[in-house]
């Protein structure tokens, strides 16, 4: 894995788009004391490197009708199609994050699901008909904090 040397400026900016995706660059200029223009290009090299991917609203699954959160862990009936099942999850919207781990799982995944009984619908109609051994699933009640990673860590020039 690539990392880069990022000096003061790219750390405070980085420090204040984790805690505010669509802060204006023209106040990150303000705070960091230099242009608009400087803030532009480094929020374009941060991006060309690699270092943002992006930014993204939140969207609360509770308020558009999605009310249970839920881990699972997948055994592959054949650990050789990996990469098949991970093309077919993405096909799957429901599945918001898939990990490749350590441990006793395949797969790890995240979903959300209208409910208990969306959950079950989906684990018996798109998910079985992957080739899963079996399932383990683990019910979030409440995702108790959720953050970025924190900018007080060196980067290394790879």
């Amino acid at each position: 894995m690539g990392h880069h040397q990022l000096d003061e400026l790219d750390e405070k900016i980085l420090k204040m788009i984790i805690n505010e995706a669509r802060i204006p660059f023209l106040e990150i200029a303000r705070v960091c004391n230099v242009s608009g223009a400087a803030i532009h290009q480094r929020i374009q090299k941060l991006t060309n490197l690699g270092i943002i991917k992006g930014s993204e609203f939140i969207v609360d699954h509770n308020k558009v009708g999605y009310e249970t959160s839920a881990y699972m862990g997948l055994f592959l009936k054949d650990p050789e199609q990996f990469s098949h099942v991970v093309e077919a999850l993405k096909k799957i919207p429901e599945v918001v994050e898939c990990h490749y781990i350590t441990g006793q799982y395949d797969l790890f995944i995240k979903l959300f699901a209208k409910n208990n009984q969306h959950l079950l619908q989906i684990i018996h109609s798109k998910l079985q008909p992957l080739g899963l051994a079996r399932t383990e699933t683990l019910i979030s009640f409440k995702e108790a904090f959720r953050r970025q990673i924190p900018m007080d860590f060196e980067f290394k020039e790879e």
